[in-house]
């Protein structure tokens, strides 16, 4: 029987999202479905290089760039900068 599970590798540099991703597919069935989420833009590479060496199916790959606002009150100034932050998620059905 088939799962779905969700691994979250955010904050995570390569190779780590990698390596978790092979930990949580040992212990999986067959037909599984796993959704990968990284910030580690190397992921949105590597993942699917990694699936396609153990003849797994990569199903979508969905980036999205999420802005983050930090602000800085001085005492007689205030600084607004934009920084962002990438979220990639990574959809793998495991060979069947």
């Amino acid at each position: 029987m088939s799962e779905n599970k969700q691994l979250d590798t955010r904050g995570l540099l390569c190779p780590i999202p990698v390596i978790k991703t092979q930990e949580i597919v040992q212990n999986l069935p067959k037909g599984s479905l796993v959704t990968v989420i990284a910030s580690d833009i190397g992921a949105i590479n590597d993942i699917p290089a990694w699936c396609r060496i153990h003849g797994h199916e990569v199903i979508s790959v969905l980036q999205t760039d999420m802005p983050k606002q930090s602000t800085r009150s001085g005492k007689n100034s205030k600084v607004t900068r934009a920084t962002g932050t990438t979220n990639i998620e990574i959809l793998i059905k495991l060979r069947v």
